[in-house]
């Protein structure tokens, strides 16, 4: 595929995570109980949990099949959240992204701009031929975000299939190369 590369947006620049992210990844996401549930992590309480993990996002970048972003707001320079690949599905050249934005800077675009920006990158940057992302009916916000973007709804996405079973209470959505060239 290819390694994490920093791609802008309008407001936003998003880059590999670097060691200097932790005050604000700690303070804006990491340890709120609000935003981690949502999309299946832990809430880290200490800055020093929150540590463990970005100690693994820095090792995992020479993983080629690792891509996550830190979210920096240009305006402040902060780092308000992450978007990421969660599964790479090499042998189908799909992937499934997931995401999260601090809770300070929800209601301002920044979670569909990060995500225009990413599916912008992967199908200029990548050879991904498909990116899919779902979200629990319970979780609205998540739903706005991906109702605005260039993903459609669809029946299931490669995750679900692969472990056998249909989406219950997810709703999944996907783009492919070409609809993004159309």
């Amino acid at each position: 595929m290819t390694d994490t590369r920093t791609f802008e947006t309008e407001r936003l620049i998003c880059r590999p995570f670097e060691a200097d992210d932790l005050h604000n990844m700690f303070t804006n996401w990491a340890s709120d109980p609000d935003i981690q549930p949502e999309y299946g992590e832990p809430v880290y309480d200490t800055i020093d949990a929150a540590k463990g993990l970005l100690d693994k996002y820095l090792r995992d970048k020479t993983d080629p099949d690792n891509f996550r972003w830190a979210i920096i707001e240009k305006a402040s320079g902060h780092n308000i959240g992450q978007i990421a690949f969660c599964k790479v599905y090499t042998d189908v050249k799909t992937a499934e992204i997931e995401y999260c934005i601090g809770k300070e800077f929800w209601g301002k675009g920044y979670a569909g701009e990060a995500l225009s920006g990413l599916i912008g990158y992967t199908f200029t940057h990548t050879d991904f031929e498909k990116l899919e992302a779902y979200h629990r009916a319970e979780n609205p916000k998540s739903g706005r975000v991906l109702q605005k973007s260039s993903m459609t709804v669809t029946d299931t996405v490669e995750r679900f299939i692969r472990e056998g079973i249909s989406p219950e209470g997810e709703v999944c959505y996907h783009i492919t190369r070409e609809q993004f060239g159309q």
